[in-house]
């Protein structure tokens, strides 16, 4: 599923933003989509090099705090009767198997990250061969189950492409102002944390979470515990912010749907669906409408009347 999400939003983001900058500039089309995948690829391993070595500084450097902190002596009978009370063996293996479990996420995800983009590349890239041999079933003997499937994919392609560039207006305001906030704190490296913000912005909930762990440490380093708590505050803030004011005002006006059912749509997707309900959600809503003949209408166009 991840494997899938990815490579529709890289390939729909990319073949509209080459198809804006080669008409823009009059460059070909394939000069321009190496290029932004290129700058993309260089931009992600620059801050996976760059940063990779200090998160891991950084975990040393709050063990290394930590291990010095003094128990006071009026504590010690407390700590004792817990220490008693807990296996601290299988509370250890259980604390371990979660770390190999996250970093088993982490690098599957990584890697079907990885894949994602070279297979939309490769898609953008042979995008008018594929349509031409997808054209093919319109005469053949599936033609039939062909017209009703690019029916409803057609319908279900620009519903996802509404969400997606809402979505991509999301992360962009989402990036922009937390790089403000960031360097009002005095962070450096402020491009590159902006870029991971962004690009982390499409992966719902768990992107949050992700971004918030290279801050954290960063945080701790450059201002110790008040800044980290700064930090978590303003990411709070920004979320709530992007969750309750940004997403359902930006989606209601791409998708024309009362800002209600974007809450409650959003609410259902991710209780029935994880985290990427809150992406799928709007889009199968908008699908079943479709299906059931249902129009949507903005408020601001209306039939002009004949005098």
């Amino acid at each position: 599923m991840n494997l899938v999400i990815f490579t529709f939003i890289f390939s729909y983001l990319m073949y509209n933003l080459q198809k804006h900058i080669a008409s823009k500039l009059h460059l070909p089309r394939t000069v321009v989509i190496i290029v932004l995948y290129v700058v993309i690829i260089g931009l992600m391993g620059f801050i996976i090099f760059r940063y990779t070595p200090e998160i891991i500084e950084e975990v040393q450097i709050i063990y290394g705090e930590i291990s010095k902190i003094e128990i006071p002596d009026s504590w010690s009978e407390y700590i004792e009767f817990l220490t008693k009370q807990i296996n601290i063996s299988k509370s250890y293996e259980t604390f371990m198997n979660t770390v190999v479990i996250t970093g088993k996420a982490l690098l599957k995800g990584s890697l079907n990250l990885l894949i994602s983009l070279i297979l939309s590349m490769l898609f953008v890239l042979d995008i008018e061969r594929v349509k031409k041999f997808l054209y093919k079933f319109k005469a053949s003997k599936v033609s039939r189950i062909y017209n009703r499937l690019e029916y409803f994919g057609t319908n279900f392609i620009n519903s996802f492409g509404k969400v997606i560039q809402a979505q991509f207006l999301i992360a962009l305001v989402n990036s922009i102002l937390s790089i403000i906030a960031l360097w009002i704190m005095g962070f450096p490296q402020l491009i590159g944390l902006g870029f991971m913000i962004f690009v982390l912005s499409f992966i719902p909930v768990a992107g949050v979470i992700i971004s918030l762990i290279p801050l954290s440490l960063i945080a701790f380093k450059i201002g110790g515990v008040t800044k980290l708590i700064s930090v978590i505050i303003m990411i709070a803030l920004l979320h709530s912010f992007e969750s309750y004011v940004l997403n359902p005002k930006l989606i209601s006006d791409k998708t024309s749907l009362p800002i209600f059912f974007i809450f409650a749509i959003l609410i259902l997707g991710k209780e029935f669906m994880g985290m990427w309900g809150l992406l799928l959600g709007i889009p199968l809503f908008i699908f079943i409408l479709d299906i059931l003949d249902v129009k949507i209408v903005e408020d601001s166009k209306k039939i002009k009347n004949v005098d």
